[in-house]
Order: structure tokens, then C-alpha cells, then sequence
């Protein structure tokens, strides 16, 4: 490789690290809104959450079908990834995750798998397999709207009471450090009241609940299954850029080593040059 040819060379990984760069602090700077996003989000529904189950604990004679369990043969499954990349293994890893959860629900017996993408890269890779897919949330992978997310839930929950689905799962990426982002399967509907008495608080039985205990269990478990998805999509978001900001480091320091092997090549390489022209200089005044 010619002198001019690594300088070129050189300047272009400049050039490269400069976006590496800025996308780390822009990522770094999306991550905080969207930690603070949870953050504002997650006692409210974790509140929400304690409440419904305590109801349920003190109300055993109500019956709900949100709770049905029974043999999953019409299954909906959730996927979220990303709009973009960029963001190293973060769309691979959880895709490969809603495969495997595609694949053990078809090979298990089931009538139907359907998917509800959220992010294009989730929607490009399972439109592959000719799943059908329900493309309702796919807008909501980089900002995600309560409004719209709350009514998808709504029209899962309609489905899942009327019989036409069995078993509704998330498949979505957790936001457990900057460092650390772990795909993770949960259990939309029907849900889980085997462990209620260990999650619920104590309830005082004289407490009087108007109209009854029955209405507002009824108004409770729509808003807490919205914000399951809500929360989850939000998790989502901040696990991505996490993820982004992290890539974008190691591409960064990745430029630096690159910069510095360029640079000495292109000083033995100078060096080489100027010693090859004081030896024929000095050949030819010898001769």
C-alpha cells in the first residue's frame, strides 16, 4: 500500500469514528429519556398490578376469563426488535428468541401462531416464514403511544375472552444495565394467579369497595393488561439504545486501534521511502 494510499486510508477511519462517535452520545442521550420513561411508568403499573391481584385473592369467587387455562391450540405471540441497526446483536438475538417460540408452539400441535411485529426488522425476518402476521404495533417500536398500544391490548384481551386465542406471549428485550440486555418470554394471558398470595397484599375484609369488588376488578384488568405491553414496549426501547450506545463504543475504541496500526504503518513506510532516497543518493555520488 502506497504512502498516499494509507493517508487516505487514515483520514476515512477519522471520518468513521466521528459518526461512530456522535451516534454513541445521541443513543447515550435517548437511553436517559427512555429510563426516565420507565421510570415514571413502572410504579404506576407495578401499583395497578398489586391491586388487581389483592382483589383477586380476596374475591376467590369471582370468575374471570382472563385466567382460563387450557390447552394452547390458537396462540398469539408478540415480538418486538428494533426499526434500525446498528445496534450489534440486539435484533439477531431476539429474533432467533421469537423463532424458537414460533417453532415450539408449531411443532407442539398448535392450530395457529400468530405474530404481531413490532419493529421492521421483526416484521422482515418473520414475514419470511409465512406466518400470519398482525401489523397493527409495528409503529410502536421506537416511541411507543399508550394510546395506541392500549388498544391492541384491548382487542387481545376481546379475543383471548371469546375463545379465539388460548395462550398471548411478549417476546421482548429487557433494559437490565447499559452493559446487559436480556431477551425475555412472558405470559401475557391467561394470567398467572397460581402464585397470587405470595404477590398480592393483605386486604382487610371490612374495607368497603364501591360499587363492588367484582366492577372493579372488571375496570382493573384492562388497564394493567395495557400496561404490561406498554411497559414492556418501553423496555424495549431503552434496551436498544443500550445496546446501540455499547456498539457504537466498541466501533469507536475498534477506529482508534485501526488509526494507531495506520499511523505506524505509515510511519515505517515514510521512513522506508526517505532511507530508499539517501541510498541512492549516496550510490550515485559514489559513482
Amino acid at each position: 500500500m502506497s504512502l498516499k494510499e494509507v493517508k487516505q486510508r487514515i483520514q476515512s477511519v477519522k471520518n468513521t469514528q466521528k459518526i461512530t462517535s456522535a451516534m454513541k452520545m445521541i443513543s447515550a442521550a435517548k437511553l436517559r429519556r427512555a429510563q426516565n420513561a420507565i421510570e415514571s411508568v413502572r410504579p404506576y403499573k407495578e401499583k395497578l398490578y398489586t391491586m388487581l391481584l389483592t382483589y383477586l385473592s380476596a374475591a376467590q369467587e369471582v370468575k374471570t376469563p382472563y385466567t382460563r387455562i387450557g390447552a394452547p391450540r390458537h396462540v398469539a405471540i408478540v415480538a418486538v426488535s428494533s426499526d434500525s441497526s446498528l445496534c450489534g446483536s440486539f435484533n439477531a438475538t431476539i429474533i432467533r428468541r421469537a423463532n424458537e417460540v414460533v417453532d415450539e408452539y408449531l411443532h407442539s400441535g398448535c392450530e395457529t401462531v400468530e405474530v404481531f411485529p413490532v419493529g421492521k426488522k421483526m416484521a422482515e425476518a418473520l414475514r419470511k416464514s409465512g406466518l400470519p402476521l398482525d401489523e397493527s404495533l409495528m409503529q410502536q417500536a421506537g416511541s411507543p403511544h399508550y394510546n395506541d398500544v392500549s388498544r391492541v391490548a384491548y382487542h387481545l384481551m376481546e379475543r383471548f375472552a371469546a375463545g379465539s386465542l388460548d395462550r398471548i406471549e411478549l417476546v421482548y428485550t429487557h433494559f437490565h444495565s447499559a452493559a446487559r440486555q436480556i431477551p425475555m418470554r412472558e405470559t401475557f394471558l391467561p394470567m398467572d394467579v397460581t402464585n397470587i398470595g405470595s404477590k398480592a397484599q393483605s386486604l382487610n375484609h371490612d374495607f368497603i369497595v364501591e360499587p363492588d369488588k367484582e366492577r372493579l376488578i372488571e375496570a382493573l384488568l384492562p388497564r394493567v393488561t395495557a400496561m404490561r405491553l406498554f411497559t414492556a414496549l418501553l423496555d424495549s426501547v431503552a434496551a436498544e439504545h443500550a445496546a446501540r450506545m455499547l456498539a457504537m463504543q466498541i466501533a469507536t475504541d475498534n477506529a482508534d486501534d485501526l488509526i494507531t496500526t495506520l499511523v505506524r504503518e505509515y510511519n515505517k513506510s515514510r521512513q522506508q521511502a526517505i532511507t530508499n532516497e539517501l541510498l541512492d543518493i549516496v550510490s550515485g555520488s559514489l559513482n
